[in-house]
């Protein structure tokens, strides 16, 4: 039976020597639909929603530098390891070092960290800054009411200054019971509570105190405060 096919093993030898590499592809193919901006961040998540793929990931972090490699540290069949590798190169977050082993393209996510910070609003034009400042408070200010505060902290500041601004009078004093009948309006039906709310205006200068009395001061008293 071996000598009825004598050219098999002469025909499996050359596909594996030209095709070793295809479960772990070079990068170039894939360099040009590596998505960018906020694509590229939303897409995180759906990448590594799939086990498989964590898996053959965390596999090439752990030092795996080939399909097969990758497919034994993860558990996987070589098959579902190349899928799997095939979608991380996609996304740009493995690739190939310079002796060919995968590695995970640390390069990658810096680049994604700069896209998230550079969703922040940025500094420069008032004009600009006034449109974004509108939206944000559009966002988490309803009906006059506070939804909830934004957990970033630049954002968070946007809307105290608002809430400030809307609320309180510059140069007239409030007794603090006023301060929280005024803020209880705020926080009607949302999930900050007025002395949350009072203590935060406190700490960024929007409110100063004395005993029980509290004022808004001028924008030039302001100066400094964080």
């Amino acid at each position: 039976m071996v000598n009825d096919r004598p050219e098999r093993p002469d025909r499996l030898a050359r596909p594996l020597t030209s095709e070793a590499p295809v479960p772990s592809p070079p990068s170039p193919p894939f360099a040009e639909s590596v998505p960018s901006g906020r694509a590229a961040l939303s897409a995180l998540p759906v990448l590594f929603a799939e086990e498989g793929r964590v898996r053959a990931f965390a596999a090439v972090a752990l030092g795996a530098g080939s399909a097969a490699q990758v497919a034994a540290a993860a558990g996987l069949s070589v098959r579902d390891a190349s899928a799997a590798l095939r979608r991380l190169r996609e996304q740009g977050v493995v690739t190939s070092g310079g002796d060919g082993e995968l590695v995970v393209a640390h390069d990658r996510f810096r680049e994604l960290a700069r896209e998230a910070r550079g969703t922040e609003p940025a500094t420069g034009d008032p004009g600009v800054e006034d449109d974004r400042a509108g939206m944000i408070v559009r966002t988490f200010v309803k009906d006059g009411r506070l939804v909830r505060l934004p957990a970033r902290w630049t954002r968070k500041k946007v809307v105290l200054r608002h809430i400030a601004e809307q609320t309180f009078v510059p140069g007239a004093e409030y007794p603090e019971r006023t301060v929280d009948e005024k803020l209880r309006a705020w926080c009607d039906e949302g999930d900050v509570d007025h002395v949350t709310l009072r203590r935060h205006l406190v700490d960024l200068g929007h409110l100063r105190r004395s005993g029980g009395t509290y004022w808004r001061p001028a924008l030039s008293d302001r100066a400094g405060t964080a």
